[in-house]
């Protein structure tokens, strides 16, 4: 049998937002003390790029913060983030479409799964 060779995914044309967990720990295990903080935002980068279809992913403050908040060696073991397809206002960008990743604060992670959020 054949493999299929992988296409490359198109953005999806609607606006949607929906909340995820990300476990942060599995993302940054063996890696340097001194890095670890920067690997898991470009973690969380890679995570909505790859659920989102989008290249262009903007991290707000708040999750920035959140991430940070331990310290570089101190990366949150997990995160819930709500990712928003959202057009892009800028008429010289590459893409039409943009993510942003926000902050969900929750008091615990049991039991959470992906969840489709209407757009406020």
């Amino acid at each position: 049998m054949t493999r299929k060779p992988n296409r490359p995914t198109k953005p999806r044309v609607d606006l949607v937002s929906r909340d995820y967990t990300i476990h942060l720990s599995k993302r940054v295990h063996r890696c340097t003390f001194k890095k670890k903080a920067p690997k898991a935002v470009k973690a969380v980068r890679l995570f909505a790029q790859d659920k989102m279809g989008t290249k262009d992913v903007r991290i707000d403050a708040k999750l920035n913060k959140y991430l940070w908040h331990k310290g570089i060696k101190g990366v949150p073991t997990r995160v819930r983030v709500r990712l928003s397809r959202k057009r892009n206002e800028d008429e010289e960008a590459d893409e039409k479409l943009y993510t942003l990743a926000q902050l969900v604060e929750v008091d615990s992670f049991k039991g959470l799964v992906t969840e489709v959020v209407e757009n406020v």
